[in-house]
């Protein structure tokens, strides 16, 4: 469904608050990190299906103690698991939030450009009729877009 025009503002105050919570947000998070570009590409990622698999080998473990390695704190596995199902769920809701902000963000850009393509088009036609004051307008408007120049007519 195509979407209404948008007419709306934003207090400078509402946006200073919404940031403001973000940060607060974060906050209640101390142990975000940021992966490298290469971490993020090269480290083992649990996805919708690999959740399952974890689920079940804590089950499997919680009732095969005996086939632990020494090395694994399934008390850990656990920890980190039960974190990354509720960080999805925060992650679920700031995607749907960020979609939103997005998409109208775009649409509100192109509301903005395509208004502000009407104005130059009718300064452009203005110029081309010798009307008073719209040549040094057009000559800075027509700056933001380095197209094709008209070469000076071959002299021969």
């Amino acid at each position: 469904m195509p979407y209404q025009n948008i007419s709306a503002t934003l207090d400078a105050a509402v946006v200073e608050e919404i940031i403001k919570r973000l940060d607060q947000a974060r906050a209640m998070l101390p142990f975000l990190i940021n992966l490298t570009p290469d971490e993020r590409q090269t480290i083992p990622k649990m996805g919708d299906k690999t959740f399952p698999f974890v689920d079940k080998t804590l089950e499997y473990a919680a009732l095969n103690a005996n086939l632990i390695p020494p090395y694994l704190d399934v008390a850990e596995l656990r920890r980190d698991f039960d974190l990354a199902k509720q960080l999805s769920q925060i992650q679920n809701a700031i995607a749907q939030f960020h979609e939103a902000v997005s998409d109208t963000a775009l649409a509100l850009g192109s509301e903005a450009y395509t208004a502000s393509l009407a104005f130059y088009n009718s300064v452009k036609t203005a110029t081309k009729s010798n009307v008073p004051g719209t040549n040094s307008i057009y000559e800075d408007l027509k700056k933001r877009f380095p197209g094709k120049t008209k070469s000076p007519a071959d002299p021969t």
